[in-house]
C-alpha cells in the first residue's frame, strides 16, 4: 500500500487506499512498475478501473464496470481533471507566457517529469505531504528541490486561481534550507581596479565594468540596454527576469563613458560584429575581459558589489528593490541587514570605547586608588 510513483504516493493512510479493495477488485503492477486496479467477476471480462480506491474516479468507473457499462464517457470526463491536462492547460495560459525563456525551459523539465510519473492522477487529489515527499527525494540537492517546488507552486496557485483545484497542495510547505554560501563571489575594490588598468576608458569592457557598477544590471537586461532606454540622463527599463520597471539617473561620469566609447545602435554593449548580444554571449564575453585582467570573478559579483555599496551608504530595502528589481524584500534584506549589523556594531564598539574610559581611566591615574594610599604609608 505504500507504493510510490514518481511525484505521488498512493498511500493516504487509509483516506484514499483502503486495506480492503471493493468487491472483484484487484491489484497488479504494470510492467511500468506503477500499480494499476482492474475489475473482474469470474471468468467475465477484465476491465481496467481508473485512479485509486477512494478517488471520484475510481467511484466513477467501478460503479460503471458493476452494471456493464463502457468507461468511455466517464473516462473522457476524469481525465480532464488529470495532472498531465492541468500542466497543458498551464503551459498554454497568460501566466505561463509571462516567464522568462530560462524559467519555462527549467520548469518545463519538471512539469515533464511529473508527467511521465503521474500523468494520469487527479489533480485535485494531491495533498501537501505528496510535495513534501517530493522535496525529501530531492534533498540532496535542495537548491534544485527548491526550484521544484517554485515550479509547482506557480502551477498549482494558477490551478486555484482558475478553479480547477479547491486547495492549493503547496501551501504551508517550506523550502529547504540550503547551507549558506556566498553564491558567485562579491568584487572588492583592488578587483576594480586591477580591471580599470588592463581596460581603459574608451573600450567596450570598461564601459560594462561602468554600467554594472552603477546601474547593478543582470546580465540579461546590460546585454540589451541601450539609448533607447535614455530619456535626459535617466536611465529606465523592463527587467527580463521579473518583470519589473527599474528607473535609475546616471551620473556624469557613466554618460560621459558611454560617449567615449563606440556603442551600438540598440545596445551599449555589442559583439565585435556590432549586434547586440544574448545575455550567455555577454557572460562569456565579460568573464573572458575579467580573465585577461587577472581578475577571478563575473558580472554577478559586480552586481552584489554595487548593492553593498547602495546599502553601506543607507540605502534602505524598498530603495534596493526600485533599483535592483527585486520583487521580495528578502533578497534586498540580505545586504541592509549586513550594512545594518555593520554599522551598529561600529556605534556600539564606539559607546564600549567611551564607557571604558569613563568606568576604568580614573583607575589609571597615577596617585588615585588604593595603591597610592599604600605608597604613601610606606613613606611615613
Amino acid at each position: 500500500m505504500d507504493n510510490e510513483v514518481g511525484f505521488l504516493q498512493w498511500s493516504r493512510g487509509g483516506t484514499l487506499m483502503p486495506r480492503v479493495l471493493p468487491l472483484y477488485v484487484t491489484k497488479e503492477k504494470s510492467r511500468h512498475g506503477k500499480i494499476v486496479f482492474y475489475f473482474r467477476i469470474g471468468k467475465g471480462e477484465r476491465i481496467r478501473l481508473l485512479g485509486v480506491p477512494g478517488s471520484r474516479e475510481f467511484k466513477v468507473a467501478y460503479q460503471a464496470a458493476l452494471t456493464g457499462q463502457h468507461l468511455a464517457q466517464p473516462y473522457q470526463q476524469e481525465y480532464a481533471r488529470s495532472l498531465r491536462w492541468l500542466i497543458r492547460q498551464y503551459m498554454g495560459s497568460t501566466d505561463w507566457e509571462s516567464l522568462g525563456v530560462a524559467t519555462r525551459k527549467q520548469r518545463g523539465l519538471f512539469y515533464k517529469q511529473i508527467v511521465d510519473a503521474s500523468g494520469e492522477f487527479d489533480c485535485r487529489l494531491v495533498r501537501d505531504s505528496d510535495i513534501r515527499e517530493a522535496l525529501k527525494r530531492r534533498s540532496k540537492t535542495p537548491s534544485l528541490a527548491n526550484n521544484y517546488l517554485k515550479a509547482v507552486r506557480s502551477l498549482f496557485k494558477w490551478a486555484r486561481t482558475n478553479k480547477h483545484i479547491e486547495v492549493d497542495p503547496t501551501l504551508g510547505v517550506e523550502r529547504l534550507k540550503v547551507a549558506t554560501s556566498d553564491g558567485f563571489p562579491i568584487w572588492t575594490i583592488e578587483d576594480i581596479h586591477d580591471f580599470m588598468e588592463r581596460w581603459p576608458v574608451g573600450t567596450r569592457e570598461r564601459l560594462a565594468l561602468e554600467i554594472l557598477i552603477a546601474s547593478g544590471l543582470r546580465r540579461s537586461d546590460i546585454a540589451l540596454a541601450g539609448r533607447q532606454h535614455m530619456r535626459d540622463g535617466i536611465f529606465s527599463i523592463k527587467t527580463a527576469k521579473t518583470k519589473t520597471q527599474v528607473t535609475m539617473e546616471f551620473s556624469n561620469r557613466v554618460l560621459e563613458m558611454i560617449e567615449q566609447t563606440e556603442t551600438g545602435d540598440f545596445a551599449f554593449i555589442v559583439g565585435q560584429n556590432g549586434r547586440p548580444m544574448t545575455k550567455e554571449s555577454f557572460g562569456n564575453w565579460f568573464r573572458e575581459a575579467c580573465r585577461a585582467a587577472g581578475v577571478s570573478k563575473s558580472g554577478h559579483g559586480l552586481r552584489k558589489f554595487s548593492a553593498t555599496l547602495a546599502a553601506d551608504a543607507g540605502a534602505t530595502t524598498h530603495e534596493l528593490m526600485a533599483q535592483f528589481g527585486w520583487v521580495t524584500v528578502q533578497q534586498a534584506e540580505l545586504y541592509t541587514k549586513a550594512a545594518d549589523r555593520s554599522r551598529l556594531g561600529k556605534k556600539t564598539s564606539r559607546v564600549i570605547a567611551e564607557q571604558i574610559e569613563t568606568v576604568l581611566t580614573p583607575h589609571l591615574i597615577q596617585g588615585a586608588g588604593k595603591n597610592q594610599k599604600r605608597q604613601e604609608k610606606s613613606k611615613g
